[in-house]
C-alpha cells in the first residue's frame, strides 16, 4: 500500500481547525499520515492537534523550530514516511474521497506526473468576485490539465490540491527552498522539472476565505512578491538572451516589472495604449505605441495589461505577426 504523507502546517487557526481535522479522518483512503507542525501558535491550535493525535496514531504533531511556514513545511516532510507526498492548509476542508481520487490518479499515470484537483472558495461573508474569476479560471486549467500554460498569470497549483510521487518531489527540490510565495515557487519548479498535470473535473478541495487568512495579510503574499518571482522564473527559464524584452502596458505592473528589469541591468523596450504616456520617458525609457511593430518582431513579449479585451487584442495583434504564446510571449496578469 502506497501511504500518503500530508504535511500541514498551523497556524493560529483554532476556530477552523476541528472541521480541517475532521474531514481528514474522514478520508476515503485509509493509507495517509498527517505531520502538522504548530507554527508558534498563539491560540489554542496546539492542544487541539495533541488531541486528535491521542485519537488517532495517524496524527502526528511537531512544533516549528524556525517561525514561518517554510520552515514548518521542512519540518512536517523530514518526519514523513509516505512514497505520495501533499500539503493541507488547517483552515480549510478536503472533500471525502480527495486522497483516493489524487492517489488513484498517480498510480494510473505513473512517475512524472502531477496529480490536481479543481478547488472550491467558501466563506462566511460571501466570496468576492475576484475569488469567483480566480477559481473559474484555474478549475478551467486543472479539468484539461493545462495548469503550466498559465504559469506566468497565476500561481495555478494550489498549495492544498496537488499529490506526487516522493522521486519527483525531491527532484525538483521539496520544500528545501526559501523563496515565497512558496507554492508559487513550488509549482514553477515542478514546472521546470517537466512533471505532467493530469486532469480532474472533481472538486476536491474547499478553500476557506477570510480577513486574516495568511495569504491575505503576510506580505510574502503582496502583489510585488509575486512580480519578483515571476519575473526570476521567466529569466530562468524562459527567456532567450538573443531576444530583447518588450515590455506590454505602463499601469502598475508594467511599472513595477520595468523597474525590476532595470535593477537587475536588464535592457528593454516599453510599449502601452494610453495616448497621455504615449512618448514620454518614464524610468529613462520612451514609452512606445502598441503598433511599434518593428520592435515586436524581433523580441519577447511580457505583457502586463490585465484587461481581458485588451489582452485578446494583443493576442491577435502578436499571432497575426506569427508570434507563438508561451514561446514569444508571456501574460503576467
Amino acid at each position: 500500500m502506497l501511504l500518503i504523507s500530508i504535511v500541514m502546517p498551523v497556524y493560529n487557526t483554532s476556530q477552523y481547525l476541528k472541521a480541517c481535522l475532521d474531514s481528514i479522518l474522514q478520508q476515503t483512503e485509509k493509507e495517509w499520515e498527517l505531520l502538522a507542525v504548530d507554527d508558534y501558535s498563539t491560540d489554542q491550535s496546539l492542544s487541539i492537534l495533541k488531541n486528535y493525535a491521542i485519537q488517532d496514531p495517524r496524527i502526528k504533531v511537531f512544533k516549528n523550530n524556525s517561525k514561518g511556514i517554510i520552515g514548518a513545511l521542512k519540518k512536517g516532510f523530514n518526519h514523513s514516511r509516505g512514497k505520495l507526498i501533499t500539503r493541507m492548509d488547517s483552515d480549510d476542508i478536503m472533500n471525502p474521497n480527495k486522497l483516493a481520487v489524487l492517489k488513484s490518479s498517480l498510480i494510473m499515470n505513473g512517475k512524472g506526473h502531477l496529480a490536481v484537483g479543481p478547488v472550491k472558495y467558501f466563506s462566511e461573508n460571501g466570496i468576492g468576485e475576484g475569488f469567483k474569476k480566480y477559481e473559474t479560471w484555474l478549475n478551467q486549467l486543472t479539468s484539461k490539465g493545462n495548469n503550466f500554460d498559465d504559469i506566468y498569470k497565476e500561481c495555478v497549483i494550489p498549495s492544498p490540491s496537488w499529490m506526487c510521487h516522493l522521486e519527483d518531489f525531491l527532484a525538483c527540490g521539496g520544500f528545501s527552498h526559501h523563496t515565497y510565495p512558496e507554492d508559487y515557487d513550488l509549482s514553477f519548479r515542478f514546472f521546470s522539472s517537466g512533471l505532467k498535470c493530469i486532469p480532474c473535473n472533481k472538486t476536491l478541495h474547499h478553500w476557506r476565505d477570510y480577513q486574516s487568512r495568511t495569504s491575505r495579510t503576510h506580505p510574502h503574499y503582496a502583489d510585488n512578491t509575486f512580480l519578483q518571482i515571476k519575473l526570476d522564473y521567466f529569466l530562468q527559464l524562459s527567456h532567450h538572451k538573443t531576444k530583447k524584452i518588450l515590455v506590454w502596458g505602463a499601469g502598475k505592473k508594467g511599472k513595477k516589472t520595468a523597474k525590476l528589469l532595470l535593477h537587475k541591468s536588464i535592457d528593454f523596450d516599453w510599449v502601452c495604449d494610453n495616448p497621455k504616456k504615449i512618448g514620454h520617458v518614464v524610468y529613462g525609457k520612451k514609452l512606445l505605441d502598441f503598433n511599434s511593430f518593428h520592435h515586436i518582431s524581433s523580441a519577447q513579449s511580457i505583457i502586463t495589461v490585465a484587461n481581458a479585451d485588451a489582452q485578446a487584442q494583443i493576442t491577435a495583434q502578436l499571432n497575426h505577426l506569427g508570434q507563438i504564446r508561451n514561446r514569444d510571449y508571456f501574460f503576467f496578469c
